[in-house]
């Protein structure tokens, strides 16, 4: 996936109110990193059920920083997690780094 993080669907969500989207990108900078964090130690005990839904918190942050594909990817994951296979982590993993970087940017 070569789609890159963005602010386009916050700028939709918002109508162009600055103060919301600053609010929204905040909450996203400040819960962004521990759910991250929550989600890799689940995943590295084995945790996929968790994971699981580690990965449906995620899927918001990934649709607030507008990677459509992504959230296509997540469902998909999140749904493979429940059946304990979680082979598309290093993808998903992927993609949660471009987002802490658009995030460390912002």
């Amino acid at each position: 996936m070569n789609e890159q993080p963005n602010l386009n669907y916050l700028h939709q969500l918002s109508g162009g109110d600055k103060e919301f989207e600053n609010k929204l990108l905040a909450v996203v900078k400040r819960e962004f990193p521990e759910e991250e964090d929550v989600y890799l130690k689940n995943i590295e005990q084995g945790n996929f059920i968790e994971a699981a839904s580690n990965v449906h918190k995620l899927k918001h942050k990934i649709s607030i920083l507008g990677l459509e594909e992504s959230y296509r990817f997540a469902e998909i994951y999140e749904e493979e997690l429940r059946e304990n296979d979680p082979k598309k982590h290093k993808s998903f993993n992927e993609i949660l780094q471009k987002m802490s970087d658009f995030i460390a940017k912002s």
